[in-house]
């Protein structure tokens, strides 16, 4: 069995782009988007002593104590994992971009109305090209200069670090793992998704007039009704909070079939 070469670069103050996504994949072994259990452990170990060799050491305690204060200090959400944006607090790069992306998309709303605007082609995918747009507008919102190869290189590894099926783009779900957790109201629908038969029935089953896009009111409903199927509890705030995300996919209000498709099903519209 091979023995696991140590992740390079704990020890720097400042990471590029590169350096934590590499840092990243060296940790998150299983590839499922949070370092967890034995991933954290060795983590953990290995930036203390990192740590330890700059003569940045940390107070006296047991391993155990000093992990429980590392993860209230940096697990915001309380699951007992790091996420990546989590990671990014903790190591932080050159140049922020994963902190500077939550400054731009603060709530599921802006995100929402983000996906619309860069997804050019209506496909359901944000694409290298499309992303590139995104990442170039969103430095220049953030005031950063940078220079087309570090536009590159920024693209690059945002793929890589959310292309969970290798496909060279991202879909909503793997585009909305850039949201903060609390904000994150895409996650409340995993395990909720319909195969598209069903997606089908409930399209025209909701679009009562037949008009061929679902208004406000219908979306309510639909949520509603989606909600109480999968035994999971919305409040009026949430339900009007989801609906309002989803409708900043719509086109002036009327959301058609493709982009409720992209948000409730398995798999994006061909």
């Amino acid at each position: 069995m091979a023995v696991k070469q140590q992740a390079p670069y704990l020890h720097l103050a400042e990471l590029t782009a590169s350096q934590f996504l590499d840092i990243w994949k060296h940790y998150d072994s299983d590839g499922n988007g949070y370092i967890e259990g034995k991933e954290l452990e060795n983590f953990f170990q290995e930036l203390e002593s990192a740590r330890k060799g700059a003569g940045v050491d940390s107070k006296n305690g047991n391993f155990a104590e000093k992990m429980k204060e590392f993860m209230q200090k940096y697990d915001k959400n309380a699951d007992g994992r790091i996420e990546m944006a989590e990671l990014a607090q903790i190591l932080p790069t050159e140049e922020n971009f994963l902190l500077c992306f939550r400054q731009h998309v603060r709530s599921s709303s802006e995100f929402m109305e983000a996906w619309r605007k860069y997804d050019t082609d209506r496909s359901g995918y944000i694409e290298a090209n499309e992303l590139k747009g995104f990442l170039s507008d969103l430095l220049k919102k953030a005031n950063k200069p940078y220079s087309e190869p570090k536009l590159q290189e920024y693209t690059q590894t945002i793929l890589r670090m959310f292309d969970m099926n290798g496909d060279g783009k991202l879909g909503l779900s793997e585009m909305s793992r850039l949201l903060p957790v609390q904000e994150n109201f895409l996650l409340k629908f995993q395990g909720m998704k319909l195969a598209t038969e069903e997606f089908n029935a409930i399209f025209a089953f909701y679009d009562k007039d037949g008009s061929g896009f679902i208004d406000e009111n219908e979306l309510d409903a639909l949520l509603k009704d989606l909600y109480e199927k999968n035994k999971k509890e919305m409040n009026i705030q949430q339900l009007t909070n989801y609906r309002k995300s989803i409708m900043n996919l719509s086109d002036g209000g009327k959301l058609y079939r493709t982009e409720l498709e992209i948000v409730l099903c398995n798999e994006p519209p061909m």
